[in-house]
């Protein structure tokens, strides 16, 4: 697009990618540089503090407080250079214009670019929702002025978080810990964290039966033959399942009438149901409707690329960033579900064109956004332009991620202006009467879907685990009211009550979105901060609170309630949207939160309490340091009191009589006596300090319990507990307890004998060695290279020279035992969809995917494991990878070994890129392929994708 004769033009970007694209869209005589996002900001501490302000009591805030709130703002050291460059580009052109981001963040960077610059010559701002030519011309034709309040929106939400954090924070560091921090939506953020891990910490499971009954019809028509149905009632009566049941107690709720069965009962009344007569009772037909999901905003896309790709929220942003300023997305930021009419339009011709004309409704879908004020930018996430391209028509273009994420949004986008999906649900009771004359009811639900509508393009995943896919059938026979079935099998049931499960990013940033809390431009900074500041931590998708967390939070509920109050925190962006409107003045909002004047802006709660100044300085002396850093658990069998305690080295156990004072600080010590503290290994989560675990870590005493001294060294022998399990050591040595033997225990002689291993069991006749020792699958003898297992731990105490060489002389057996049968069959693990089991192994139950084996820990049940935990306990031994391999002897075959596999790594990379790449080119053929197949039974998800095959099996 060129420039007016003789007019040459500087067009402001944030980013040089975003630079690059949109220099390729306007041709001669513009010039596009990038400011590399905001060029100045508050002072990040004293020394960016300019000389002839150190000195002014505001200094160390950044505001001066007591003028309007006049916020001081530095140029970033790292942005000099470019500034320059810059301010001499300014004065070579005849005008610019400022293209940053749409939404408050880019309205703030442009103002601060005017400011910094002071150029000479007309400025104006171009503002566009897509990086494409025609957008960017519009842009360019049609610019208006800086918009004034959302530049004051963003600006107060600065000044509010600075306030906030840096008066907040300093009582942190005098009361927990030194360098923490404290922040508006960040603590808020950690309490939502914290206070589902203290419902996990309160939780008791219960068990509870029921019967799960294989029906069968006489004559099945069309339908299955078989069907199963689950006992619902028995005698009238509501048959409890786990929404029955108090989560603190395990118990039934009070006023449930509820029948509780157990394994005997549920096993009896199986027994008394055998052989009898099924009949249909009742059977209700209903249609089945579910409309499509509206397009993405920042918080679902967040949510379903964690669901479905497994993307953290930074990552999710970061991808969406390059596919935004690479011209294939609308801008990624915003919480508006609108659609332009070209995009609508777009996506219905697209529709016919892929899946045909009965999947478009007769009128085009409008959505209306949930989220309270919403803003930021005005319309949904989508792919850019008039005519949308397919994943396959881009996937030559694409990285990996880009291509994944790409293709959801095409997805959500196409399916949200396609037709419902319709079927029929059907819900059916089944009663047969026991030989004891017990009126047994059963229940079974079938849904079929005779149009798949939207669900042949998306399918929405859940955070519940366990939640049945929308595209999901459950087909029935057809069944009529006082129809006959027999029971081919009645089986009784087991089920235990779970935890409320922890939260995901996906599911927090859920939460805050419910809640009002934060705003697009923010959830990927609020998972991110509460990361790096140690108050959550990540295994797997879980998020998990440090006790470091449950300390700060517990000083804020107590002293400070309303700052991490909920209502007052979703209050606050409230007010700033009402600023970026420009229905509310900046400073008086900030007047009144921070000095509780009483003009009617700001919280009223503290404003009253004298603002944010008076609360968190008056209030200090009340601060008891040592109750804030004690985080009680239970009162164990003796009546004493179990509490985390927060220390400078980290957390630690401590139990005490009530009313009892632990014994003074020795010298680098934490406090209380040897016998009632004991060390929390890292990496331990706060609801796995249960009492039998707590018992394990004081071991009778506290983190470690002297045995004696050992004969030959004179050492002390000591017992310790560590994640894994208890262990004794002495000096240099170390060795984990037996599978039979007990803490609680545990004699010096015992603890000599581990010691003893491995244990020379004397030399060959070929001058070798012999050892007896206990290794990762069990006790075993060694000779050289050779190993083999022994029958029994014991026998590494006792096998004989003779007895080990013969069995090392015996050939190894190559044929595998018959396998086990699995203790327990979990379901699908949530994060890889692999089937998990548990199994009983030789040193005790462990739950595997067929991959990856991680032990239960001490307290774990295979009848009591949740398959979050199991999933978790997997993530995290994937997480630290495979043990590294000792390196071989044999250097010359080992390099030639290594430029081997080079070789075939190369070819077999060359190969996957091919493969990965024809798949792409051939995506788009497949997708158009799927138009002629859309007015038929077309499969539900007929969009491109790349194919599997490309991946490693």
């Amino acid at each position: 697009m060129p420039s007016n004769a003789g007019t040459t033009r500087l067009v402001i970007v944030e980013s040089p990618a975003k630079a690059k694209t949109i220099s390729g869209y306007l041709g001669p005589g513009y010039v596009v540089e990038a400011s590399f996002g905001h060029v100045r900001d508050l002072p990040r501490n004293a020394a960016d503090v300019p000389a002839k302000y150190k000195g002014e009591p505001w200094a160390r805030l950044g505001v001066d407080v007591d003028n309007g709130f006049h916020a001081l703002y530095v140029v970033s050291a790292d942005r000099k250079q470019q500034i320059s460059k810059l301010i001499k580009l300014a004065k070579e052109v005849d005008e610019i214009l400022l293209a940053t981001d749409e939404d408050r963040e880019g309205e703030a960077i442009a103002w601060h670019l005017v400011e910094t610059l002071k150029p000479k010559v007309p400025v104006r701002r171009m503002v566009f929702h897509e990086i494409t030519k025609p957008a960017i011309q519009a842009a360019v034709a049609n610019p208006r002025e800086i918009d004034r309040s959302l530049v004051d929106a963003q600006e107060a939400r600065r000044i509010l978080d600075r306030l906030y954090g840096y008066e907040v924070s300093p009582v942190l560091w005098k009361k927990v810990m030194p360098k923490l921090s404290a922040g508006r939506v960040q603590s808020v953020a950690t309490r939502i964290v914290v206070e589902r891990e203290r419902q996990r910490m309160a939780f008791r499971t219960a068990e509870y039966w029921d019967i799960l009954a294989t029906l069968a019809v006489g004559n099945a028509g069309e339908g299955p033959r078989t069907f199963n149905a689950t006992l619902v009632a028995l005698n009238g009566d509501r048959i409890a399942t786990g929404k029955d049941f108090e989560p603190t107690t395990g118990k039934v709720r009070a006023g449930a009438g509820v029948v509780h069965l157990d394994s005997s009962g549920a096993r009896g009344l199986a027994a008394r149901l055998d052989g009898r007569p099924f009949t249909v009772t009742r059977v209700e037909e209903k249609p089945y409707r579910r409309r499509p999901y509206a397009p993405f905003i920042t918080s679902t896309l967040q949510q379903e690329a964690a669901r479905k790709l497994r993307f953290s929220s930074q990552q999710t942003m970061r991808t969406a960033q390059r596919l935004y300023e690479n011209g294939y997305i609308t801008y990624m930021r915003t919480d508006s579900v609108n659609l332009s009419e070209t995009a609508i339009a777009a996506a219905r011709r697209q529709i016919v064109e892929l899946y045909g004309e009965r999947s478009v409704p007769p009128e085009p879908r409008r959505y209306t956004g949930k989220v309270k004020n919403a803003q930021e930018a005005h319309e949904a996430i989508r792919p850019a332009g008039d005519n949308f391209r397919t994943p396959g028509d881009v996937a030559k273009e694409l990285s990996g991620e880009e291509y994944k994420l790409y293709e959801l949004i095409w997805r959500r986008t196409i399916a949200s202006q396609m037709t419902d999906a319709v079927g029929s649900s059907v819900s059916v009771r089944i009663r047969a009467t026991t030989t004891a004359g017990e009126e047994a009811d059963f229940g079974a639900t079938g849904k079929t879907i005779t149009d798949p509508g939207f669900l042949r393009a998306y399918v929405e995943s859940s955070d519940d685990e366990n939640a049945e896919a929308e595209d999901a059938e459950r087909r029935l026979p057809n069944l009529v009211k006082d129809q006959p079935l027999t029971a081919d099998e009645l089986a009784a049931q087991g089920h235990h009550t779970q935890p409320p499960s922890r939260y995901t990013e996906a599911s927090l940033v859920k939460a805050l979105e419910e809640l009002g809390i934060g705003r697009p431009s923010t959830y990927a900074s609020i998972m991110q901060t509460i990361q790096d500041r140690g108050y959550v931590v990540k295994r797997g998708q879980a998020m998990i609170p440090s006790f470091l967390a449950f300390a700060v939070i517990g000083l804020m509920e107590r002293h400070y309630p309303r700052l991490i109050d909920y209502d007052f925190t979703a209050s606050m962006e409230n007010e700033l949207d009402e600023i970026a409107g420009g229905d509310h003045a900046a400073v008086d909002f900030l007047t009144a939160f921070y000095f509780g004047t009483t003009n009617g802006a700001g919280d009223q709660d503290i404003a009253r309490s004298g603002g944010l100044k008076k609360l968190v300085t008056e209030n200090l002396s009340e601060i008891d340091a040592r109750s804030v850093n004690s985080i009680p658990l239970f009162t164990d069998e003796e009546g004493r009191e179990v509490v985390v305690r927060v220390g400078r080295f980290g957390p630690y156990l401590q139990r005490a009589l009530p009313g009892e004072q632990p014994a003074p600080k020795a010298e680098g010590e934490e406090g209380g006596t040897p016998g009632d503290r004991a060390p929390i290994p890292e990496g331990l989560a706060p609801d796995e300090l249960t009492p039998e675990k707590v018992h394990e870590l004081f071991l009778g005493g506290g983190g470690e319990r002297k045995l004696g001294d050992d004969p030959a060294t004179g050492e002390p022998i000591l017992l310790k507990s560590g994640r894994f399990g208890p262990y004794v050591a002495s000096g240099e040595r170390k060795s984990s307890l037996l599978r039979s033997q007990s803490p609680d225990s545990l004699t010096l002689d015992e603890a000599l004998k581990l010691l003893s291993l491995p244990r020379l069991v004397g030399v060959a006749p070929d001058g070798a060695e012999v050892f007896a020792n206990n290794g990762r699958f069990g006790p075993y003898v060694k000779r050289g290279d050779e190993f083999r297992s022994l029958d029994s731990e014991d026998q590494m105490f006792t096998v004989t020279l003779d007895e080990a060489l013969t069995l090392l002389n015996t050939p190894k057996t190559r044929q595998r035992r018959a396998a086990a049968p699995p203790l327990r069959e979990m379901g699908a693990d949530p994060l890889t969809e692999k089937p998990l089991v548990i199994k009983d192994g030789r040193f005790g139950p462990y739950v595997t995917d067929g991959e990856t084996n991680a032990s239960l820990r001490r307290g774990q049940t295979p009848e009591a494991l949740t398959l979050e935990e199991a999933s978790e306990m997997l993530a995290e031994k994937r997480a630290k990878g495979p043990a590294p391999k000792k390196a071989t002897k044999k250097t010359t075959k080992s390099t030639a070994a290594k430029a081997t596999k080079a070789t075939k790594a190369t070819k077999t990379t060359a190969a996957k890129s091919t493969a990965a790449k024809t798949t792409k080119a051939t995506a788009a053929k497949a997708t158009k392929a799927a138009a002629t197949k859309a007015t038929k039974a077309a499969p539900k998800k007929a969009a491109p994708k790349k194919a599997t095959s490309a991946r490693p099996e």
